[in-house]
């Protein structure tokens, strides 16, 4: 936010003195909300979400909402995220038309900077200079496998257990693959000490390969909601290891296209975020 540490201390402290009431609780390095705090926070995020529905209905009013608009979409947010966020926008933006393209995190990032999408939403870590990045969702990536699996004990397992499962993943340029690559590095595996069974190119063939053999994957916690709930995968705890990532909105540095920003503004402010 390049705000200073001071500066954010400052900031805190004049609003406990307004509102008469400590925010945060210190525990040496350690802090947390106070329930005073969790209370402000929710009051916050409603005003910011107030705000954001003004700026679209506005939006909506003083510019010309027709065209159309072309999205590029990595594989998981396209199948999993994307269309509710669609469905509504097309709702309230009937004149505007939707051009979707999906493929891999580089992919959208190529096709970005050769002009073919105005705008896109990927889950990879990568940051090119023409490229400008904006946080949209929050993501949880966690191992899984078929409820019933005889190679699964208990619903927990210590992080050197995973280089003897065998695993399915995505392909190299995967948004996934760089992020449960990145992960595994800082925990101290390699993607070379794993027995990868088999590489596919989506998370649905992955789900249907895992349903009915003993493998293991990575997957987005977005993608097997379903599965879940019907109890037809499981999840397994890895101790020491936490694979969180931020679905990205994309854009080339410099653009300033109305439709492009009324669409990130819309699903910015949109309640169907999980």
């Amino acid at each position: 936010m390049f705000i200073t540490q001071p500066a954010v201390t400052k900031h805190i402290h004049e609003i406990e003195t307004y509102y008469k009431t400590q925010l945060f609780q210190r525990n040496g390095t350690k802090i947390k909300l106070t329930p005073a705090g969790t209370t402000l926070l929710a009051h916050a995020e409603q005003l910011f979400a107030i705000y954001r529905n003004i700026e679209v209905d506005l939006a909506a009013i003083n510019e010309n909402v027709k065209g159309t608009l072309r999205i590029g979409a990595s594989t998981t947010v396209a199948q999993y995220v994307l269309p509710k966020y669609l469905a509504s926008f097309r709702q309230k933006f009937p004149e505007i038309n939707i051009a979707l393209t999906t493929n891999n995190t580089e992919y959208i990032e190529n096709a970005l900077i050769a002009g073919k999408i105005d705008f896109g939403i990927i889950e990879g870590q990568s940051k090119r200079l023409q490229i400008r990045y904006t946080s949209f969702l929050k993501d949880e990536i966690v191992l899984c496998t078929r409820t019933g699996n005889p190679l699964i004990k208990k619903q927990t397992m210590s992080l050197p257990a995973i280089k003897e499962l065998p695993l399915l993943m995505r392909e190299q340029g995967s948004g996934s693959q760089e992020v449960i690559a990145a992960a595994l590095k800082k925990a101290g595996v390699k993607l070379s000490q794993l027995k990868i069974e088999m590489v596919l190119e989506s998370t649905e063939s992955i789900k249907s390969y895992i349903s009915s053999s003993g493998s293991f994957a990575f997957l987005s916690i977005h993608s097997i909601l379903k599965e879940l709930k019907s109890n037809e995968l499981t999840i397994i705890d890895i101790k020491d290891l936490h694979i969180e990532r931020n679905f990205f909105f994309v854009k080339q540095q410099g653009d300033n296209q109305p439709l492009t920003g009324l669409f990130m503004k819309f699903i910015s402010s949109d309640n169907l975020k999980l």
